[in-house]
């Protein structure tokens, strides 16, 4: 039996704060998902990230803004709501006693793989080329989506932020260069869960970077208060971070 690293997302996950930016990208309709797409100015499809979200989805300005800045950084960034309009933005009452967020939660994840791979194909198929460069990334809710991904041959490498729904076999099975941006206060995830992922990998000789940001809970990269010093740096230093990551691979 493959144990436990990270856990479902708790309460810490039904509050937010939302930041303030325009985004630049557009929704579309891939594989019968609407997508959050953001294009480099060069309109290149060479680098190509695969965005999986938290559960406030790819439509939520938070994650468009991460996404767009991966964009202005020569990326095509691609997500999908597998939440099919039904993120946690959409229910405004996801505090209140009677809100079944774990109830939700098992019906995302049991309907999010259904949309996943015909999406990735499509993708593949209609925003990529042959010579394109695909790498991933993933929060939260999305972490186990790229190590999935990373178990395939095709793709370069991945990246998650404050994981949840992750087992041993998910770090397991990485073959690829795996970046982990964690949060020093992390019940879903924590230091002997982090511990353990990290033996895991140096048991398998894998290529992987691991970064703990203190003073900050899980769900810091996406939905940090930018008016908390150390919050805003380690939400920018993150996105930073992967960023540098992926170039490493893709340039």
């Amino acid at each position: 039996m493959s144990h436990v690293l990270a856990g479902a997302p708790g309460d810490c996950c039904l509050r937010t704060v939302q930041h303030v930016g325009e985004k630049r990208g557009t929704i579309e309709t891939v594989a019968g998902v609407e997508t959050y797409v953001s294009r480099p100015k060069d309109g290149s499809n060479k680098k190509i990230v695969l965005f999986f979200a938290d559960v406030y989805g790819p439509i939520y300005i938070n994650s468009q803004l991460i996404m767009d800045y991966w964009a202005d950084n020569g990326y095509l960034v691609v997500g999908l709501d597998y939440f099919e309009d039904d993120s946690m933005t959409k229910h405004p009452d996801r505090e209140a006693p009677g809100f079944d967020f774990q109830g939700w939660l098992k019906r995302k994840q049991a309907r999010a793989p259904e949309l996943i791979g015909p999406w990735v194909e499509a993708i593949r198929k209609d925003y990529g080329s042959p010579d394109s460069k695909y790498v991933c990334v993933g929060y939260c809710f999305g972490a186990p989506y790229v190590c999935e991904f990373l178990a395939k041959d095709w793709l370069l490498a991945g990246a998650f932020g404050h994981p949840a729904f992750l087992n041993e076999d998910h770090i397991r099975n990485v073959k690829k260069p795996l970046l982990l941006s964690c949060a020093e206060i992390d019940h879903t995830f924590p230091l002997d869960a982090r511990r353990k992922a990290e033996d895991i990998l140096v048991e398998n000789k894998a290529r992987y970077f691991i970064q703990v940001f203190g003073s900050v809970q899980h769900g810091f990269a996406l939905r940090a208060d930018p008016s908390i010093p150390v919050q805003k740096w380690a939400r920018e230093e993150s996105a930073r971070s992967i960023l540098n990551w992926f170039n490493h691979f893709c340039d």
